[in-house]
């Protein structure tokens, strides 16, 4: 069984070479076989040169010039991808690597169609500030109360899927930065997808970020919840996520290069 690794690079040309490396390092102890694929999102600094110093068989490096977003580059990884299953973490390595195999292990264990590693998860391991912590439980209620998910967090940068939900997810999406994971996980439960289950994670933050005076953070967070009312709005009221709206999904053959459209409809 082949799986694929997404990892989205935002100016992170201080680590990129030394995150990758690790995931390589994590992955030569599991039973997997594997392929990384970085995508990097911009050409904004030396991330794309130095993830090129990689020598390993299993990495690819990709990207484009024009930063895009997470899930932009996210999606564009997936496009790429010839395993399946199908994941992604975040570079820069604050979440555990380690928890690439437990959750890949669950997906087969509990024949997944995703898995969503969780801070909430009792088994988890997390260090982030209070407001961050507040931040995420506001956004968590949001979310129960739109999508009626089961799973106890959305934003963390694991996890897991299996290729044929996301022949039939990807298509739909829309958004492509800021609620691209979302908009992943409510689809496929739309779509009847419903076996979404939580993992727990090991994940350290930088306690300044969660600031409550962090403007920054309050933009991000606010464009969060835009782009996820936005979802349901398209989901519950515009219905144009249904299979019968298919004439009115932009599909991008650059970015869904190797997505089954033969799939598409179902």
């Amino acid at each position: 069984m082949l799986v694929s690794i997404i990892v989205p690079a935002y100016k992170q040309e201080k680590t990129i070479k030394k995150d990758i490396e690790r995931i390589c390092s994590v992955m030569n102890d599991t039973r997997f076989d594997y392929e990384v694929i970085v995508v990097v999102d911009g050409f904004l600094d030396n991330t794309f040169a130095e993830a090129e110093k990689i020598k390993n068989n299993e990495v690819k490096v990709i990207g484009y010039e024009k930063n895009r977003g997470k899930g932009y580059a996210v999606r564009y990884g997936m496009a790429r991808a010839l395993g399946d299953p199908i994941a992604f973490i975040d570079a820069g390595m604050e979440i555990d690597p380690n928890g690439i195999s437990m959750i890949l292990e669950q997906m087969l264990w509990r024949d997944a169609d995703i898995i969503v590693a969780s801070k909430r998860h009792p088994d988890s391991k997390v260090n982030y500030s209070l407001a961050r912590r507040i931040y995420s439980w506001g956004y968590y209620s949001l979310i129960r109360l739109l999508f009626r998910l089961k799973v106890t967090d959305t934003q963390t940068g694991l996890k897991v899927y299996k290729r044929k939900v996301l022949d039939v997810v990807l298509p739909r999406l829309v958004v492509k930065q800021y609620a691209f994971d979302i908009e992943l996980l409510a689809v496929a439960k739309y779509l009847g997808h419903n076996k979404i289950y939580d993992a727990p994670v090991n994940l350290t933050l930088d306690l300044k970020s969660g600031s409550v005076l962090n403007k920054k953070f309050f933009r991000f967070f606010r464009a969060v919840v835009y782009d996820t009312l936005a979802v349901f709005y398209r989901m519950y009221l515009l219905r144009y996520y249904h299979p019968n709206n298919q004439q009115k999904w932009v599909y991008d053959k650059e970015l869904d290069m190797h997505i089954n459209t033969d799939q598409i409809g179902n």
